[in-house]
């Protein structure tokens, strides 16, 4: 009788361990913004697993904790960003994050909003303008204003470009930096508040209808992509990401739930 509970049991476990190995999944945890970020993870969850992949996604609302998340390998990816912003970070926090080769998802036109008025042409002499508070966002929002003429910059092409580039401010605008999570709680209080898409969808802004000005897409330098960290950027799991990220029905999805206001890069 021992002998056959020993052998039941021998049974037992190989079986569990076989049925383990058959739905075994390997973890990815990914950091992302809520919007569009995690809402875009979260519609290639169910192709991922199919994969063997189970995609866990940490929502994060700043733009400073999801790639020290990375850097401590609290995370294995983060899907947030923008090179220009990747780079910056890098140099000033002297951290190691890079781009997941080939990955970029999505381009998010960057827009200038207002409850003050109805274009800029009606902003007053010494207009008080919100803009983000970081480097690389700084001359994306400058940048912006120079297209729509509010500004002239020393070179529009500089992705760094910061208030000492403005040669040229004729309606003596004032600027004031701030939070970009924090920009559209300020549009009361300013005269024209420079948004990064994710907060303006937050904040149930539309860009094609609200925005008083509005980055052009085509041959955007501000792609959003997946990041990683140099010891696990070629991981077998993240290329399985970033193909389930660039499938067709990907590119309709955010055609469809987005309706422009975040653009497929692939």
């Amino acid at each position: 009788m021992n002998k056959l509970r020993r052998a039941l049991s021998v049974a037992v476990l190989s079986a569990a361990g076989l049925g383990g190995g058959l739905h075994a999944q390997e973890v990815l945890r990914i950091a992302a913004s809520p919007v569009p970020h995690a809402e875009i993870l979260e519609f290639v969850k169910p192709a991922l697993k199919a994969q063997g992949v189970d995609l866990q996604i940490k929502v994060y609302t700043d733009y400073v904790q999801p790639n020290l998340a990375l850097e401590d390998k609290g995370v294995d990816a983060n899907y947030f960003q923008t090179r220009p912003y990747l780079e910056t970070f890098n140099k000033e926090r002297k951290t190691h994050v890079v781009q997941v080769p080939g990955s970029d998802v999505h381009i998010e036109p960057f827009g200038a909003y207002s409850s003050k008025v109805r274009k800029v042409a009606d902003l007053k002499e010494g207009a008080l303008v919100a803009i983000p508070a970081d480097v690389s966002n700084v001359s994306r929002a400058l940048a912006l204003l120079a297209q729509g003429g509010l500004i002239q910059l020393k070179d529009p092409k500089n992705l760094l470009s910061t208030a000492r580039d403005i040669v040229s401010n004729p309606k003596k605008l004032k600027f004031r930096e701030v939070e970009s999570a924090q920009l559209p709680r300020l549009l009361p209080d300013v005269d024209l508040a420079l948004i990064n898409t994710n907060y303006a969808l937050e904040a149930r802004l539309d860009p094609g209808k609200d925005a008083l000005l509005l980055e052009k897409g085509a041959d955007s330098p501000y792609a959003n992509f997946i990041a990683a960290r140099p010891d696990n950027v070629n991981a077998p799991a993240l290329r399985k990401l970033v193909a389930a990220l660039h499938a067709p029905e990907v590119k309709k999805f955010i055609q469809d739930k987005y309706k422009g206001a975040v653009l497929p890069a692939f």
